[in-house]
Formats: C-alpha cells, structure tokens, sequence
C-alpha cells in the first residue's frame, strides 16, 4: 500500500539527473531493487522507495542530496537494512542514498587512538582488522556480523559490552556530514573537549533526520589483557536479575551483563550448541576486562553474589574456545528463534536496573494474556529489554496480538521509570508514544533542532517526531506502514 500520493515514474527527470551523475548501474529504479529498499529488519511494512542510488564519495553524496532538492524529492539513508525500528523504511517514494558502497577504512591511527571510517563500514569488520594491532571497536550490536558504522551512528546502537565502554555515541569523536542542502559540515573534532555546541552529539542517535555521515572519526578501545567469562543459571528469572542489580551496587563494572531465560536457551542450544543449560530458567552471562589481578577477584565476587541469589551452577570458562561458543549462542540468539516460528517482534525499552525483576514479570504476564510466545534475552547490566515477541504472521489475529502486547510493554516500561529505546531507535514504531516520555516543550525543541539542519524535512521525513510536530506534520499526507502502533 503506497504511503503517500505520488504519479512519479521511475524514467522521470529525477532518474535521469541521477544517472548523469552516478552512472545507471550505481541509480536503481527498477521495481526489484526499490522492493528491497522499502523494508528494513523491523515488522513494519508498507514503505516505497522512489530510486536507490549507491554513491562511493562525500561529492557524490552532496550531488544526490542537491539533485533531490532541486526536484523536491527527500532523502532516506540506508545502511545495511538491520534496524528494527522502521527508521529506513522510506516514506513518499523518496531517493533512497544507501552506502554499502562507501565500506573504506580510510585511515587508523593506534598513538592517538583513532580510525576514520566511511559509512558502509561492517561493525565486525572493523574490529577485525583492528585486533592484530592490538585495539577493537567496542560498540558491539547482536547485528553487528552486517550492520554498517553509519546505521550504528544514526541509531546510537548498543550492544553487550557498552556496559563497561558506552553506546556508539561515546566512541564517535567526530563527523563529516551532508547537509540536506547538500553542504558538507565537519561536526566534533579530535579534541577531547571541542568549542561551542556538541553538534556531533546531536547528530549520533538522530535517525538520518538531519543529514548523511559520509566520514567517522571513532575511538578505538585497546584490547585487554585479560578476560574472564561466567555463566551463573538460576532457578527463576527474578534471581537472575536480582544478582545483576548486586554486583552493580557492589562496585563490580563488568564488561558485560546479559541475561536469557530459559525458552532462549533451549532455542540457541538447539541453533548452535554453546553450552547452555536447558533446564536452568535463565542464565546470566557475566564478563570482566583489565589487568589479571583485577578480573580474577571481579570474577570471584560476582560468583559470590550469584550463589547469595541462589544460583544452581556457576561456570568460568576455561579457554578462549569455551568463552567463543558461550558469546556465539548469545550473538546468535536471534537466528537460533527460527526454529519457533517464522516471524519474531524484538523490543526495545530500558528500565532502571531496580525494577528489572518486577517489569520481567509483568512481560511475561502481558504476554500469557495476549496468547504470545515471549522469549527473553537482554543486557541486564543496563536495564535495557529485548523481549522477543515470536509468531505466525499468515495466523490471523496475530499481528494485532502482536502488537497490542507489544504497546502494553512499552508503557509498563515507561510506568517504571524507563525510556522508549536503548539502543533500536524509534523510527516509525514508537513515535506516536513521544509525547508520554517528553514534555510539549522537548518537543518543540527537539523540532526547532531538526528544522535548523533541514528547514524543509527532506532528511528522512516522518521518523521519530509525533504528529503535530511541524517536521512529523507530513504523516498527515500518508498512511502509516502496516503494524505501527498508535
């Protein structure tokens, strides 16, 4: 179903400039490639793309992004497609400017601890080139095996170990960015403390609202030198989640945190047998980083609080191999939900760490109720959820179960004390609840913010602000994709 009006042929003028531009193998308006452009990894559907373009420079970029202004087309930036969020899921048959192509390495610098990406960079493959010179990327999303540095840009993206080393936001010193109007804008620099507003900042976590990442300078996080990895299976969830809020007040920063209940495991064993107990209701994976002296007496007292919660087994594992398999079923978790059923809904919410065990409940008891299978699997360690909705789209009523569980978690999370997102973004998928986390002055703000990078709202139109928000004003001309809430 279109989701705006539009007579647009895919031989129109604006191909034509394009192509002038680009060549007509890197401007795509064939109906394949722009059906592949109008989803991304999320459950919401309905998008279409106008043509696709794959730029490989800054100036090629800059020309797009003038070419749609003099047509009066938007804009979408497109990473790898994995966001979960519907934020690439292009709106009014818009120029989709995906940067696969823009995948170089462009220069590290291991005395002053930094690399300069471009956009199509892989999350891993990054890190991969890093490790033989000592040093890895430490933002490490479960996608991180395809998603790209500029989708993790645009979406402030977590991961297990961004307990101890921080989101994609603290590991970004800087950004070359165009402008919807196609001007080319340096953001943040490689001074710790750069002058005047955190432009950068703003721009990390924006969504592709206020214009493309072309270049990233990001901090590289020397390996360390020791690592020691736990797995503590308890009998209920709740004392999992209690042994997480302890080991957090008894000072221990540990590098991760994840928890999995018991329907996850039994899935991943199945997926890729990591070693999980299938009969343990949840299992609490814990790992430590720094000096050995260090990690050895972290490593003892998280074992210690984990038996004071009542855990029935605590494994350290024993050699590099062991702790690879235990991190492959957790990074494989989504994968291994196939084996459930065909379709899965993941969450993404964060509540204070002290209310972890009682939203758990509350989850579980939304989702019985919904007749929703709920698989749960998180990082603990900062209170930020993942559960795992899993159906049968083709069964009929089940969407609308889907999401009626889903909108029902989203506000007791919100009820607790927590926020719309972690690390996914909001997209298309959360924007109607905006205005139950901020105030009509946040708002207003936050829509003064993007209406001074894009007067027009080209960049990614109709993502993250609420209707009645000047730039989100433009939902009035469309339909919403299938499945979003509100």
């Amino acid at each position: 179903m279109p989701l705006f009006r539009s007579t647009r042929e895919p031989t129109d003028p604006l191909v034509a400039d394009l192509t002038a531009v680009l060549d007509a193998d890197r401007v795509r308006a064939d109906g394949a490639q722009r059906s592949l452009a109008a989803h991304d990894a999320s459950v919401f559907d309905g998008g279409i793309a106008g043509p696709v373009c794959f730029p490989e420079t800054t100036e090629e970029v800059q020309a797009i992004m003038r070419i749609a202004e003099q047509h009066g087309s938007a804009v979408v930036p497109r990473g790898a497609g994995t966001g979960l969020a519907g934020g690439a899921i292009p709106l009014g048959r818009p120029v989709v400017v995906s940067t696969g192509r823009m995948n170089k390495v462009l220069s590290v610098d291991t005395n002053n601890r930094i690399a300069w990406v471009q956009p199509g960079v892989i999350n891993l493959d990054l890190s991969k080139k890093l490790r033989p010179k000592g040093f890895h990327f430490a933002p490490d999303p479960s996608s991180q095996q395809v998603c790209t540095l500029g989708g993790n840009v645009a979406n402030n993206s977590g991961g297990p170990h961004c307990l101890a080393y921080g989101v994609t936001d603290a590991h970004v010193v800087s950004l070359e960015v165009v402008l919807p109007d196609g001007q080319v804008a340096v953001l943040g620099g490689a001074e710790d403390e750069t002058p005047g507003l955190d432009l950068r900042g703003a721009f990390v976590g924006s969504e592709g609202t206020l214009g493309i990442a072309t270049k990233i300078g990001v901090r590289i996080t020397p390996n360390a030198p020791a690592v020691r990895t736990l797995l503590l299976s308890f009998a209920t969830v709740r004392d999992a989640a209690q042994t997480v809020s302890d080991i957090i007040a008894a000072g221990v920063v540990p590098a991760a945190l994840e928890v999995m209940d018991q329907r996850m495991t039994v899935a991943v064993e199945n997926y890729v047998a990591a070693g999980y107990p299938t009969d343990a209701a949840a299992v609490l994976l814990a790992e430590v980083e720094g000096l050995e002296g260090g990690v050895e007496i972290d490593a003892a007292r998280i074992e210690e609080l984990g038996r004071a919660n009542s855990a029935t087994d605590v494994r350290l594992a024993g050699s590099e191999e062991e702790r690879a398999a235990l991190w492959k079923g957790r990074k494989t978790a989504f994968g291994a939900v196939a084996q459930i059923a065909p379709d899965y809904y993941l969450h993404d919410t964060v509540v204070p760490r002290a209310q972890l065990a009682d939203i758990l409940e509350q989850i579980y008891e939304i989702t019985d109720r919904h007749e929703v299978t709920v698989m749960n699997v998180f990082h603990a360690g900062d209170g930020n959820l993942h559960p795992l909705l899993v159906f049968d789209a083709r069964e009929e009523g089940t969407l609308e179960r889907v999401h009626a569980a889903g909108a029902e978690i989203l506000r007791a999370s919100l009820a607790a004390g927590g926020v719309l997102s972690g690390e996914h973004g909001i997209g298309v998928e959360k924007q109607a609840y905006m205005d139950e986390l901020f105030s009509p002055a946040d708002l207003d703000h936050q829509n003064r913010l993007r209406q001074a990078f894009d007067p027009a709202c080209r960049a990614n139109p109709g993502k993250v602000l609420p209707m009645g928000h000047s730039c989100a004003d433009i939902q009035a001309l469309r339909e919403m994709p299938t499945g979003v809430w509100g």
